[in-house]
């Protein structure tokens, strides 16, 4: 099987998704325009820092420039760290559900549960202006779920942590900073290495949704309880 993870490379779109994936790291004061006429750009600060318009970004911080606004991010003076996703216009499915937010820190987002003991935290999504896509950063506790898939198109970048990614019988090494694609109904495993700490993901997928929709395989559901 073909190898699915990047650890320094963009996801580029691919034929069935309407997502891509790159990473923008500016010097102190330099400036990206991050106007797109088609799609959707959502933005999450890895490290450093900067301003996007009136509104300052730390470590931690997520923006979303719907299609055809004028954004303009500029790091700050110890230059920017983030990762873009572009959303094109063919997975704008979902009716908004609240109003629009154009920056949204981590630090202020109430923590949800998914299957098991794992959580995340829901950056953007239909219920504050991104009808495209959801953002979402994921917490998975040391050691590995069980075999499971999802019904949309995702990405997902490590931002915290090392971990495993089983796929069929393919198993690549998740540094920090890697990044992969996993498409709809396709069954995997995300597994943490660390025996004392949460791995971080940050995902991305369409149809915009809950990060909590996941299904398992007949003969683990029965025994796995879903929170």
């Amino acid at each position: 099987m073909t190898a699915r993870v990047t650890s320094d490379g963009d996801l580029l779109p691919q034929r069935g998704s309407e997502l891509a994936f790159d990473r923008l790291a500016p010097a102190a004061g330099a400036a990206v325009d991050l106007r797109d006429l088609e799609h959707d750009v959502l933005l999450f600060v890895a490290r450093g820092g900067g301003t996007l318009g009136d509104d300052v970004l730390a470590a931690g911080t997520a923006a979303l420039v719907l299609a055809g606004e004028h954004a303009t991010l500029v790091a700050g003076a110890d230059g920017l760290e983030a990762v873009r996703i572009t959303v094109g216009s063919g997975t704008d499915l979902h009716a908004p559900m609240g109003s629009r937010e154009r920056v949204v820190e981590i630090a202020h987002v109430e923590p949800g549960t998914a299957t098991g003991s794992r959580s995340f935290q829901m950056l953007f999504g239909p219920h504050n202006g991104s009808t495209r896509a959801t953002m979402f950063v994921g917490y998975i506790p040391p050691g590995k779920a069980p075999w499971h898939y999802h019904l949309y198109d995702e990405i997902v970048w490590i931002w915290q942590g090392v971990g495993r990614y089983h796929l069929g019988d393919t198993v690549e090494e998740l540094p920090a900073g890697a990044v992969f694609r996993i498409t709809p109904r396709e069954v995997h495993i995300v597994e943490n290495l660390s025996s004392d700490r949460e791995l971080a993901v940050l995902g991305i997928f369409t149809p915009a949704g809950s990060p909590s929709a996941a299904y398992l395989l007949p003969g683990v559901a029965a025994s796995y309880a879903i929170a």
